[in-house]
């Protein structure tokens, strides 16, 4: 399958119609979903429609960039109106959207093709994707296998060729938990890089929109288009010259060895690119639970009017939220600033920070899903999003890249993390280290 850049390349030009691949989606879409249960809703008139009106542009001469004529799919948190949106939950049936998020009109600017809503942990508030209304997405590497969550279904959809990217969010690792579990690209931008308005809230302090992508050079791409805000460099970095700091304390412990291997040999590739990799610490030592209450902000009415709508195991999450105190709240807050402060120290020292994007390969749905509520959300936190999350407390823009497999076919992501505003530094870094190596050429065993 083409990348997001080949397709583009080939459609300006007119070697390839929108309609032609965006009918090769939909084939997919019919041929796999029903495996995987990446996508919640088809939206493929409205697809087609689009795709025909991009080929009628193109050939009357207008291009209106690199998505012109791409197809799409958007994480059903966000807004295309018209369409319901559902964020994975019975609360939700019967809403449908009056008008786009504000990053899904980007897009339609841009003429690219949206095929649909992908699947989700319920109301994102999750690690795995386990809990959904709709069920679980599965992992296109090993269908028993969790694709990670929140933003499942657009890992799952993107690395089975469902779709040439995808649109998920990431509030404690929700984009680059699935892009690593997945084998795929994904990337938490800095703050206000992406608009939030028409997107569903989890925490909204640390909410923001990402892409999922099949290579850095898409997620570039997609990132470019969802924000005209996007901090760029005077000048191209020169990657040789780049300090990296390797974070291990409280990153690289008790590793799964097949993990630790393979992040170690991705050590290898990046000290022959750059300058200098040297080992440093970030402490991040705040508590998720203290921001529930803004968790408990957006769900409060749900609460009251209709508490069994939700999944039994979002449920107790929700209600849980209620045992954080305004006053824990306040403080944590102010904690965190001073703890940013703090840790952005490290770049006086170094240029970017690695560490594994998870600490685990794609877990066992079927373990996950025997979990207790509460025993789900330890198990998320300390295997799958502690890696993930403190660069989501501290808004550092980070990248997950694909470096290596285990012995078994699942993949293993590298998390790449940059200062505030240094979005392109990180994915130029990813980029390289893309370039460097061949995972991201594998496709999973699904497309046989």
């Amino acid at each position: 399958m083409f990348t997001l850049a080949e397709a583009s390349a080939l459609l300006r030009e007119g070697k390839l119609s929108s309609v032609e691949i965006t009918q090769a989606c939909l084939a997919n879409i019919d041929r796999l979903n029903l495996a995987l249960n990446a996508f919640i809703a088809v939206t493929a008139d409205l697809a087609m429609k689009q795709a025909r009106a991009a080929d009628a542009d193109t050939a009357a001469g207008t291009w209106r960039g690199p998505l012109h004529g791409i197809p799409v799919a958007l994480k059903d948190l966000i807004d295309v109106a018209g369409v319901p949106t559902t964020a994975a939950s019975r609360q939700l049936q019967g809403h449908i959207a009056n008008r786009d998020a504000e990053v899904v009109a980007r897009l339609r600017q841009q003429g690219a093709v949206i095929l649909g809503k992908t699947n989700l942990h319920e109301f994102a508030f999750g690690g795995s994707g386990v809990i959904s209304a709709y069920g679980p997405a599965r992992n296109p590497w090993d269908t028993s296998r969790i694709t990670g969550g929140s933003s499942s279904g657009s890992a799952a959809a993107v690395a089975s060729g469902m779709c040439f990217a995808a649109l998920g969010t990431d509030t404690a690792g929700s984009v680059r938990i699935p892009a690593a579990l997945c084998g795929i690209v994904g990337h938490r931008p800095s703050r206000n890089v992406c608009r939030l308005d028409g997107v569903i809230p989890l925490r909204k302090s640390f909410d923001t929109v990402g892409p999922i992508t099949r290579t850095v050079e898409d997620a570039r791409i997609l990132l470019r288009t969802l924000s005209d805000e996007l901090p760029l460099p005077a000048a191209e970095r020169d990657i040789r010259q780049l300090r990296v700091g390797v974070a291990r304390d409280g990153f690289c412990d008790g590793l799964d060895p097949e993990v630790a291997a393979g992040f170690q040999q991705a050590e290898q590739v990046l000290r022959r690119l750059i300058s200098e990799l040297r080992d440093v610490a970030i402490e991040v030592d705040i508590r998720w639970t203290d921001f529930d209450e803004e968790i408990l902000e957006y769900h409060q009415p749900f609460l009251e009017r209709s508490p069994e709508l939700y999944e039994p195991g979002t449920l107790v999450r929700v209600q849980d939220c209620a045992a954080i105190s305004t006053a824990a709240y306040e403080a944590a807050k102010s904690a965190l600033a001073a703890q940013r402060r703090e840790a952005e120290k490290v770049f006086d020292h170094v240029d970017i920070v690695i560490t594994p994007t998870c600490v685990v390969p794609a877990p066992l749905l079927s373990e996950l899903k025997t979990m207790s509520a509460r025993d789900l959300r330890v198990y998320e936190v300390n295997k799958l999003l502690r890696n993930t999350a403190p660069f989501s407390l501290l808004f550092w823009p980070s990248v997950s890249v694909p470096c290596g497999f285990t012995s078994s076919g699942l993949p293993i992501g590298l998390q790449i993390s940059a200062p505030p505003g240094a979005d392109e530094l990180a994915l130029a870094v990813a980029q390289a280290y893309e370039l460097a190596t061949a995972w991201h050429k594998r496709t999973p065993p699904i497309f046989a």
